[in-house]
């Protein structure tokens, strides 16, 4: 039988027809986040030719959506500064279709949201400083007016904040007074591991050289913090921190609570494992530890008429002197 001859095949197009989809919505935003780029750029930012980023712009000048009389106008269709693509080689996009007319945020919101991000920066989790302030610049430039000019004023805190991030770039331990709620200072080398918030409180996660264990600071608590040639013992990626801030140990003190049952999330953190819960007169009734009773004086004053302490009788006394204590002070 004769051989059958083999035809070539045809080199399949440089796109797919979802390929070329997807480039197409990935490019305009690029387009829109630089006012003017080389197709040089483009091509390299994408990896791909100059001869499809040229194809792709061209085929974005007759791309848009019909107005009222279901017909493209000449504002209904992106448009593209010609003479500078055939000429220079530069895109410049010169009318926006559909895309202008999205919600925008008001110069008001754009500089509430900037304040927030500058404060954010200073966070150790958010160390890549550089990406937060691409954003602002977006936001900035997609408002509908020009943002007031805002900057989030330095404290004390924010200082040791910037510390810990420096520790955690250069894989070093930080070292600090900590004035722990016994009243004790003491001189404490940690590994930082994570910064967190509860309410207006703000909380160092760390493995502590003194303790060799993971142990959780107040912020506002630390003085005289400052950066150490040490190498970190642990990582983030070494330790595994548990879901609760806040870890029981063998030392601390049970006290028995009724709470309100709207109310009992607020003491998750402080439920001990196994820990049975029963309702007793419209109120759930549990257990609670605290590292001492100074800390369940706190804890009973941020939960004013939903939480009541039932036993040991000393620690009942103890809330209760200084409850009275502070009521004193208003007498007369």
């Amino acid at each position: 039988m004769p051989k059958k001859k083999l035809m070539p095949q045809k080199k399949a197009g440089p796109f797919q027809a979802q390929d070329k989809l997807t480039f197409l919505l990935s490019l305009v935003p690029y387009l829109m986040d630089h006012d003017r780029v080389s197709v040089t750029e483009a091509a390299a930012h994408f990896g791909v030719t100059k001869d499809q980023i040229r194809e792709a712009v061209r085929l974005i000048g007759v791309s848009g959506v019909p107005g009222e009389t279901a017909q493209y106008q000449h504002g209904d269709l992106f448009d593209i500064a010609w003479d500078d693509l055939e000429e220079n080689d530069q895109i410049v996009l010169t009318n926006l279709v559909a895309i202008d007319d999205s919600p925008r945020f008001s110069a008001r919101e754009a500089a509430a949201l900037i304040a927030g991000l500058q404060y954010l920066s200073g966070l150790p989790e958010h160390a890549d400083r550089s990406t937060i302030s691409s954003l602002m610049s977006k936001l900035a430039r997609g408002a509908t007016g020009s943002p007031s000019e805002v900057a989030v004023e330095a404290s004390e805190t924010d200082m040791t904040l910037a510390l810990i991030r420096d520790s955690v770039e250069r894989g070093t331990a930080i070292e600090f007074d900590y004035l722990n709620s016994r009243g004790e200072l003491e001189r404490r080398t940690v590994d930082a591991l994570r910064v967190e918030s509860v309410d207006a409180d703000w909380y160092l996660r760390g493995w502590c050289h003194l303790r060799e264990a993971v142990r959780t600071f107040r912020i506002d608590r630390i003085s005289e913090p400052a950066l150490t040639d040490e190498a970190m013992t642990f990582g983030a990626d070494d330790v595994v921190l548990p879901d609760t801030l806040f870890e029981g140990s063998a030392d601390d003190l049970m006290v028995t609570i009724d709470v309100a049952s709207a109310a009992a999330p607020l003491l998750a953190d402080y439920v001990r494992d196994g820990s049975t819960t029963t309702e007793i007169n419209g109120r759930l009734r549990t257990s609670v530890r605290v590292s001492h009773y100074h800390g369940l004086k706190r804890l009973i004053a941020s939960m004013p008429g939903v939480a009541t302490v039932i036993e040991p009788t000393e620690a009942r006394d103890v809330v209760a002197a200084w409850a009275a204590a502070g009521a004193a002070r208003y007498d007369g």
